[in-house]
C-alpha cells in the first residue's frame, strides 16, 4: 500500500492533483523543488513511490527524467495523464492591469506566451514551481505579483483567478509516470505497456530492426526517445514505449530485443491509461 509519495512542487502543483487522482487511497506528499530531489525521497526510502512528468503534449519529452529513471534503475508502475489548464491568479481585489509580474515555471510561461502579448505592462519571470509561487504571494501577502497555476493552487492558497485556461493551445495533456525502488507487483493478465531502454550497435540498419522485431510480435510503438550517452560520443540510447493486447507477445519481443540490443532494460510494465 502507498502512503507517502514524493512529488515535485508543492501542495496544488499539477503532480499534486496527479498524486490525488492516480491513487485509491489518500497519500501524504513529499514537496520537492527540483526532480533530482523526488528521485532521491525515493531511493533513500523517505517515500514509497514518485511522481514524475515525462511528456507533454505541446513541449514534448522531459528527456531528463527519462535519464534519472534509467540511472537509478527505477521501475515505471504506472502512468496518468492530466488535462493541464493554466491559471493566472493573484491576490484578491486586484485586477490584470494592476499585475506587473508574473512568476512561474519556464513551462508554464512558454505555454502562456500568446496569452500575455495582450499585456506588455507585465513582466515574465521563471521560477521553479508553478503551485509555490502562488503560496508564496499568499505567505508574504504581494500585490502587483500574478502566478500561472492551477485551479487547485488558488482555492488552497485563497487566490482570485483572474484569467481562467491561459494557455496557447487549450488541448494541453501532459503524461505522468509512477516509479517505485523496484517493479510493481502487476498480474500479467493485466499489463499491456511497458517502457523499454536499448542502445543500437553502430550497424545499418540496427535500430530498424529492432523496430521490426516489435512490429512482428504485434507491439504498437506509441512513443521513441533517443538521448545521447555521454561517455561514447555519437552514440544513442533509445527509450520506447509500446503497447500490446497479450503479455506473452512483449516477452516473446524481450527475448529477442535483449539479444540484438546493447544495454537493454525494461523500466516499466504497467496499465496503459488511455484504455
Amino acid at each position: 500500500m502507498i502512503n507517502k509519495v514524493a512529488i515535485q512542487g508543492v501542495i496544488g502543483s499539477f503532480h499534486h492533483i496527479v498524486s490525488q487522482e492516480f491513487f485509491s487511497n489518500p497519500v501524504d506528499v513529499i514537496e520537492c523543488m527540483t526532480f533530482d530531489r523526488v528521485v532521491d525521497a525515493l531511493i533513500t526510502k523517505e517515500c514509497d513511490a514518485a511522481i514524475m512528468a515525462l511528456e507533454n503534449s505541446i513541449a514534448g519529452s522531459i528527456i531528463p527524467n527519462y535519464a534519472l529513471i534509467d540511472k537509478y534503475g527505477l521501475h515505471i508502475v504506472g502512468e496518468h495523464y492530466l488535462d493541464i489548464q493554466h491559471n493566472l491568479m493573484g491576490l484578491p481585489n486586484q485586477n490584470i492591469e494592476d499585475i506587473k509580474e508574473v512568476y512561474s515555471h519556464p513551462m508554464a510561461l512558454l505555454q502562456c506566451k500568446a496569452f500575455f502579448k495582450q499585456y506588455p505592462h507585465i513582466k515574465l519571470v521563471e521560477d521553479k514551481d508553478t503551485a509555490e509561487v502562488a503560496r508564496r504571494i499568499q505567505e508574504k501577502n504581494i500585490p502587483g505579483i500574478g502566478a500561472i497555476a492551477s485551479v487547485k493552487a488558488a482555492e488552497i492558497f485563497e487566490l482570485d483567478i483572474l484569467a481562467h485556461s491561459i494557455q496557447t493551445i487549450k488541448h494541453n495533456e501532459t503524461r505522468f509516470v509512477i516509479v517505485k525502488r523496484k517493479n510493481a507487483e502487476v498480474l500479467e493478465s493485466e499489463i499491456n505497456k511497458a517502457s523499454v531502454k536499448f542502445e543500437a550497435n553502430h550497424k545499418r540498419g540496427s535500430l530498424a530492426t529492432i523496430l521490426n522485431v516489435m512490429s512482428d510480435c504485434k507491439l504498437n510503438l506509441t512513443k521513441i526517445q533517443s538521448l545521447p550517452i555521454v561517455e561514447t560520443p555519437w552514440k544513442y540510447a533509445f527509450f520506447v514505449d509500446v503497447t500490446f493486447e497479450n503479455y506473452l507477445d512483449f516477452k516473446k519481443a524481450k527475448s529477442v530485443i535483449d539479444i540484438m540490443g546493447d544495454d537493454f532494460k525494461v523500466l516499466g510494465e504497467y496499465k496503459n491509461a488511455k484504455i
